[in-house]
């Protein structure tokens, strides 16, 4: 259980304050993430990595000389908000261009996917590089389908020692590129992880079993098995990695075993022994292995395996210098501090002038924000133990979050006098920034294009309503790639729509319009218990899925229950 905290809401941030303190040497903290705290040179490729909290010393302890120039942090296992990746990232920016580091899960490639179109608008040269290792969650021939963990530490390693060597942005991204299709990670769980404030483990293991092919987001395993003896253990993780092996492999390898944040460097000092008998009888030579926690997931008790197959590149990349608070290795690195920064508060306090009705509606849809945060609020529970079954259980987390959010943001626009389109706006963004993850990056995109089918100048009419419902659909299937019958929000929100539209189309008032696709939202939202995902994590996980609805179309279905009672009011 994680014991020590104060308030769960603000876990991660004052986590990595404390960090940030402690490791003033190699890192200073800015909103959203960490900088290096020494200076890098004018022209120099920037090295941005980032992801959920709660997996230390993943991300933020991989910054330093020869690896991460900066890191982004996100609340615990959830991705950062696009806002915040390219608020880190345009600090980070030394004119050499940028590469974005992740591992590969829905929200993180919707966040800094976003992230990176807005700094390439700006003229930033960006690329991004979902690092895709693990092996159990997708098969060798589809590597885009596999989700990103342990192999995090060996690729952004590699990829910073390139950039620290000189190398211009199209070389550091094809080592990266060549550095994660030779990486592959397998693992095993024992217990699962609790959440900051949580009673209970977001999973659990029987006694005397283990989960294999765990996910470092509280995702159970793909399968269960008995715990193995050292040495069996050892055999299981190491053979299963060798099926990958290359055709072209030098034989030569880096190795990391990871702890997942309980288990004792003991246990995996005696595991090593046989890891390492295992890989020496394939014939392959150990270069600089590491055993110990890399990336971690809160208190859960396990380990994962991860190798590498060098070449002489790579090999040159992974034995470099670095200096920071979870690698150091070679000759020290010079540095001098870095430069003080300023950090220009992007909070908007003014808007576009507003008509009164304008105003009118945008208190309104302020109210209807705020009564969607007191239910999500009362739903968090619910939503995180649905969302447990076969994903993270950080759902009802992030709407309860991004909800809030988007309600003080809509407050204190209407106190400045916003209009509609204004407030909506403002409410979206706030959601995407404080919730994070795929649930925020599609809800703040939801929210903010709807707005632009309002309008500050002038009373919002059902048409108005029914359009901006149908651009929101449309941005939100075109960000998440999702369709009807992936068993995602999807499910619940584009019969909404279609029902939305047909019915203000016949000239049924907004109330009566809107309570008959909350009513059919419902069903379809119910119906999604019968699906079997398609996309994100809970993939992996279809026999925990069937019979339970999805966590993200019970919340949208509830969220428009919630507006069309408050429609519906005198």
């Amino acid at each position: 259980m994680t014991c020590i905290h104060d308030d769960p809401e603000v876990f991660a941030t004052t986590a990595l304050a404390g960090f940030a303190s402690v490791y003033a040497r190699n890192v200073r903290p800015v909103t959203g993430g960490v900088l290096r705290s020494t200076a890098t040179p004018e022209g120099k490729v920037a090295v941005v990595v980032g992801g959920g909290s709660g997996h230390y010393p993943a991300f933020a302890g991989f910054v330093g000389p020869g690896l991460a120039d900066a890191a982004v942090a996100g609340d615990v296992f959830a991705s950062p908000s696009a806002h915040s990746v390219a608020h880190v990232t345009r600090l980070a920016h030394r004119g050499g261009g940028i590469l974005l580091g992740f591992g590969k899960y829905a929200g993180d490639v919707m966040n800094f996917g976003l992230a990176a179109e807005r700094l390439q608008s700006e003229g930033i040269d960006v690329r991004i590089l979902p690092v895709t290792d693990d092996v159990a969650s997708g098969p060798a021939d589809k590597p885009e389908l596999r989700r990103g963990v342990a192999g995090d530490l060996v690729v952004f390693k590699i990829v910073g020692a390139a950039a620290e060597a000189g190398l211009n942005l199209d070389e550091v991204e094809r080592v990266g590129i060549k550095a994660n299709a030779r990486t592959v990670t397998f693992g095993v769980a024992f217990t699962g992880c609790t959440l900051p404030g949580a009673k209970q483990p977001l999973f659990t293991v029987p006694t005397q079993r283990m989960g294999i092919g765990l996910g470092i987001h509280g995702e159970p395993g793909i399968s269960e098995d008995n715990v193995l003896p050292a040495k069996e253990l050892a055999a299981l993780l190491v053979n299963k990695l060798l099926s990958e092996r290359p055709a072209n492999c030098s034989g030569r390898v880096a190795v990391v075993l990871n702890g997942l944040g309980c288990t004792k460097y003991e246990e995996l000092f005696v595991l090593w022994v046989g890891i390492e008998a295992v890989l020496k009888q394939a014939g392959l030579t150990l270069v600089q292995p590491e055993v110990g926690e890399f990336v971690t997931s809160l208190d859960m008790a396990g380990c994962s395996l991860t190798i590498t197959w060098l070449d002489e590149e790579l090999e040159k990349f992974w034995c470099a210098p670095a200096d920071t608070p979870v690698m150091r290795r070679g000759a020290i690195i010079p540095t001098e501090p870095a430069a003080p920064i300023s950090e220009a508060s992007q909070e908007i306090t003014s808007f576009p002038a507003a008509t009164a009705a304008s105003q009118a509606n945008g208190k309104c849809i302020a109210g209807l924000i705020a009564e969607i945060a007191d239910v999500m609020r009362t739903a968090e529970n619910d939503l995180g133990r649905i969302d447990a079954l076969a994903g993270d259980g950080d759902h009802g987390m992030g709407m309860t979050r991004g909800s809030a959010a988007a309600a003080e943001a809509a407050r204190k626009a209407v106190a400045a006098g916003a209009g509609a389109a204004s407030v909506l706006a403002v409410a979206g963004d706030a959601w995407a920034d404080r919730a994070g993850g795929t649930s925020g990056a599609l809800w703040g995109l939801a929210l903010r294009t709807w707005s632009t089918a309002l309008s500050d100048q002038r009373e919002v009419t059902p048409q108005d309503v029914a359009k901006g419902a149908q651009a929101s659909l449309d941005a939100v299937k075109r960000l998440g790639r999702a369709k009807i019958g992936d068993k995602t929000l999807v499910d619940s929100f584009e019969p909404f729509v279609v029902t939305l539209s047909e019915q203000i189309a016949k000239g049924v008032a907004l109330n009566a319009a809107w309570n008959e696709a909350a009513r059919v939202s419902t069903a379809a939202a119910e119906q999604t218990a019968q699906l079997t995902p398609k996309l994100g994590r809970a993939r992996s996980h279809t026999t925990r899925s069937l019979g339970h609805p999805d966590a993200g179309a019970v919340s949208l279905a509830m969220c428009a229950r919630t507006v069309g009672a408050i429609l519906d009011r005198p």
